[in-house]
């Protein structure tokens, strides 16, 4: 009898162990598809999450995540972020500075979103996971001295796992949260049971609410260029919420795009409402790094988004060679930027 008591559990674990790794795509690799003009960033070593670009062609690079379950090449150096400037014909990145006050040694930055006021002022929002809790920090830009004042930390119960952010008005935005567990072994049983315990929040100084429930692992986040609609990247559901903005600032799901790969951050070009979505191809690689074989990166241009056909093309593809574990594109006056979660970063000229 407790032979076959044994049997049945290792057959059962057997059998997770399968359902665990189709679920996350561990056979699936990827024909390489790279631009001809691209190159690594030079000084990124140790992740760049998450891009935003000003309207100027600033580019802010959150560095440095620390998250659990991930690779971290530096555990024991802050996060950072990064300036770009893409006007420039060899961009190159350049630290920003933070000022006094702020806790910079447990900075871990995720998310970011910019914010330009009706004065012209810029604001940096940062996710942060100071002690693997979750914080929303709002900086201010000063452009002159190329640094970072912070202005505020706002915390909430609410605010919990979370993962990106989309600011839709002074210290008003939406946020996502990636999962339900702090437990990563829990975390990971979540997403396999498909628990659908993740959801998206709207905050405000009068209201903090969750605006649309339901999803696997809710990701990355961004907006139409008319404000219209909201995309969010389901991670693990290998799919694109696209989510319609009422008054109230509530969402009401129109349509969901099914891919074939672990959608991350997105990002929307403000001249075609075209999106760029950074992409994990093989979901087992970058839950269980392994150097000698490493996670792949992809990167998915979807035109057409509110159509109902729209159109999917793979603007950059490479097997980890030169990009591990692709988290963000995003698009400005023909160049492309590619960021991993923990490792480097590319630049490339369309």
């Amino acid at each position: 009898m407790g032979k076959l008591v044994v049997l049945a559990l290792l057959g059962a674990a057997l059998a997770l162990i399968v359902a665990f790794r189709q679920r996350f795509s561990a056979s699936r690799e990827v024909e390489p598809v790279e631009p001809r003009n691209c190159q690594l960033i030079e000084g990124i070593e140790n992740g760049s999450e998450d891009i935003d670009i000003l309207p100027s062609g600033l580019a802010f690079i959150s560095s440095g995540l620390k998250y659990p379950g991930m690779p971290n090449f530096a555990p024991n150096k802050p996060g950072q972020i990064f300036m770009m400037d893409l006007n420039k014909p060899n961009p190159s990145i350049q630290e920003l500075s933070i000022s006094n006050g702020f806790d910079k040694a447990s900075f871990n930055p995720h998310g970011i979103s910019t914010f330009i006021d009706e004065d012209h002022n810029v604001y940096l929002y940062v996710v942060n996971h100071p002690r693997m809790e979750s914080t929303l920090e709002i900086f201010k830009f000063e452009e002159q001295q190329r640094s970072l004042v912070h202005l505020k930390t706002i915390e909430h119960e609410l605010l919990k796992s979370v993962n990106d952010i989309f600011v839709v008005g002074p210290e008003q935005f939406y946020a996502t949260r990636d999962h339900y567990f702090a437990n990563h072994f829990l975390t990971l049983l979540e997403m396999l049971m498909d628990f659908r315990w993740s959801h998206v929040l709207f905050y405000s100084p009068k209201e903090v609410k969750v605006v649309a429930k339901g999803f696997n692992s809710a990701n990355g986040i961004t907006i139409s260029p008319d404000k219209k609609y909201i995309y969010i990247a389901d991670a693990t559901d290998k799919s694109i919420c696209v989510m319609k903005i009422h008054d109230n600032w509530n969402l009401t799901q129109l349509k969901v795009i099914h891919l074939d790969t672990f959608v991350d951050n997105l990002t929307v070009d403000p001249d075609t409402g075209d999106v760029l979505a950074g992409c994990h191809p093989n979901g087992w690689k970058i839950l269980f790094y392994n150097p000698k074989d490493p996670p792949g990166s992809e990167v998915l241009h979807i035109q057409d988004v509110l159509s109902e056909k729209p159109k999917i093309n793979t603007i950059y593809a490479n097997n980890g060679s030169v990009l591990q574990g692709s988290s963000v594109a995003i698009v400005y006056n023909r160049k492309l930027l590619i960021g991993t979660v923990f490792h480097k970063a590319l630049y490339c000229e369309l």
